[in-house]
């Protein structure tokens, strides 16, 4: 393979989130041009080395320091060399979409009953560490297995995908008990959860080398059979605590006559006292009038 005197990559689309130069074999001297939200990353042995931003760029051993030290070059040497060169595309990726596959199990806290629920969203990301974003996707990929050059939007989308499904589900368990909100009521506080799901998940993908420029959960959706058998159980649950105020009322109702009663009797002095004893009088005598 020849060797390479200029390193460049035009993008003929954003789509491109990474991008592999075809040739490594590279000689010192050679012009590496890297483009306005562009980075490019030397790999030598499937680790990250030098990297470079913006601008055009005479590679020496003076800055490709760590390259120059891994091949033990000569300072100031025009050896060729052989490494990879990984392009990153920095712009911001917005409009991705996320969705649970299945339902994830969850119990409201307000009426302690379990639930099955599905939600669904759009993220947007930016790669802010072309290294880390490297070294943990991307690896240490091999040249010659076809289409490996080349990693897509959709394919990071696919990948993240699964990252944001598998936070998710402890994500809402979480933030239904601590905000103690029910789950047939979170359609009024989605913002709320959009947000404490990103504050969730931020560490995790910053891990990665990107940064989650935003993160919106669109809906929250229920099987509707559950929500049937729900709102049965809700109606049936309702009566019995109506029937169980209306026999709590008729007791405290009876306990405060007895109340009244007692006192009246206690205070014998009283017109009320009189009134009591003269009423339970009725009816019978301790001594019968002798005729």
């Amino acid at each position: 393979m020849a060797l390479v005197d200029r390193i460049k990559y035009d993008a003929s689309s954003d789509d491109a989130v990474v991008w592999k130069h075809p040739s490594e074999q590279i000689r010192y001297g050679a012009q590496l041009i890297v483009n306005e939200a562009q980075e490019a990353v030397f790999f030598k042995g499937g680790k990250a080395l030098d990297v470079f931003g913006p601008g055009t760029h005479t590679l020496t051993t003076g800055n490709l320091p760590l390259v120059s030290a891994l091949l033990n070059l000569p300072f100031g040497g025009d050896t060729p060399f052989s490494a990879e060169v990984w392009y990153v595309n920095k712009t911001v990726k917005r409009d991705l979409k996320w969705g649970t596959s299945g339902p994830i199990q969850v119990i409201d806290p307000v009426y302690s009953y379990p639930v099955s629920i599905r939600a669904f969203g759009r993220w947007g990301m930016r790669i802010h560490n072309a290294q880390d974003f490297l070294v943990q996707i991307v690896g240490t990929q091999s040249s010659s297995a076809p289409g490996r050059n080349y990693i897509s939007t959709e394919r990071v989308e696919e990948y993240f995908r699964g990252e944001i499904l598998q936070r998710l589900s402890d994500c809402l368990a979480k933030y239904f008990v601590e905000k103690q909100t029910s789950v047939f009521q979170v359609s009024a506080h989605i913002n709320e959860l959009s947000a404490f799901i990103a504050e969730d998940i931020r560490p995790e993908f910053d891990r990665y080398g990107i940064e989650i420029v935003n993160f919106n959960v669109a809906r929250v959706s229920m099987p509707d059979e559950e929500q049937r058998k729900f709102q049965e159980i809700l109606g049936k649950r309702m009566e019995i605590d109506e029937i169980s105020k209306a026999q709590v009322g008729q007791a405290y109702t009876a306990m405060r006559t007895f109340d009244t009663l007692d006192k009246a009797a206690q205070n014998e002095g009283s017109g009320a006292g009189q009134l009591l004893g003269a009423g339970l009088g009725l009816g019978w005598d301790s001594e019968p009038e002798r005729r």
